[in-house]
């Protein structure tokens, strides 16, 4: 069965259709992968409150890491030193406070983002859009065998599927879905980490972003975020007093 058809399954599948689809597709798997379902108490709450919610969850490494506060960062594959040294910057106080670093492992920000927390002695969490068992792009390689090992990889498609186009925005739903906040470091106006920012909005996560360059098409899309009502973030302090705001509130 590949990750096609368990996507198109869990989308398409009626409720009293799941309990079969579990008993028959998952005994198929289950002696080559680590998942969890979406009736599982270790599933996340704030993923199963998505539109369409991974009815599997594929993984590699310490799935407790679930249970801690999250914040996503995304941005640019193509990132600027910029954008590398806004990471640099943030990372340590961001871990400190013992923030759990969601991204994609894409190049750029997302690897960036997974390498400074690993770095700085946080814990991280990597979204994919293949099987487990393939690392892509492949320059993610080593970086991906290391957290499966020690942080987190997590996929809705089983091993053995490839990268396809389509897979990556449903993957920024679960980055999205699983984080309570996503911030956005360098990124054009029509790109990938602008369309994970709306599902953060949409379901209601707080989104931030940092302003860059006005001559840099790398920071047109957080600058558009900014004018829409994004959190502006010029130091870590700043997505701190989102967060303290909202505990104060709830």
């Amino acid at each position: 069965m590949n990750g096609l058809d368990i996507r198109l399954t869990a989308q398409t599948t009626k409720k009293n259709d799941w309990d079969e689809w579990t008993k028959e597709r998952l005994q198929e798997i289950e002696s080559t992968h680590q998942y969890i379902t979406i009736e599982d108490q270790a599933y996340p709450e704030t993923l199963r409150q998505v539109s369409t919610p991974p009815l599997v969850l594929f993984y590699k490494g310490n799935l407790a890491l679930l249970e801690r506060e999250k914040l996503a960062i995304v941005g640019a594959r193509e990132a600027t030193e910029y954008g590398y040294h806004v990471l640099q910057k943030i990372m340590p106080e961001l871990t400190k406070r013992g923030f759990v670093i969601v991204s994609g492992l894409a190049k750029g920000i997302d690897s960036f983002a997974h390498q400074f927390s690993i770095s700085n002695q946080g814990k991280t969490i990597g979204v994919v859009g293949t099987g487990l068992d393939i690392c892509y792009p492949k320059s993610s390689g080593n970086l991906q065998i290391e957290m499966s090992q020690h942080h987190l990889v997590l996929s809705e498609y089983p091993n053995g599927t490839k990268p396809a186009k389509f897979h990556f925005p449903m993957r920024n739903r679960i980055i999205a879905g699983l984080s309570s906040g996503v911030l956005v470091v360098e990124a054009k106006r029509r790109s990938g980490s602008l369309i994970t920012a709306q599902q953060a909005l949409d379901y209601g996560k707080d989104v931030f972003a940092v302003p860059g360059s006005i001559l840099d098409e790398r920071s047109s899309g957080c600058h558009q975020l900014i004018q829409d009502g994004a959190i502006c973030v010029e130091k870590t302090q700043d997505i701190f007093d989102s967060y303290d705001l909202w505990n104060k509130i709830h």
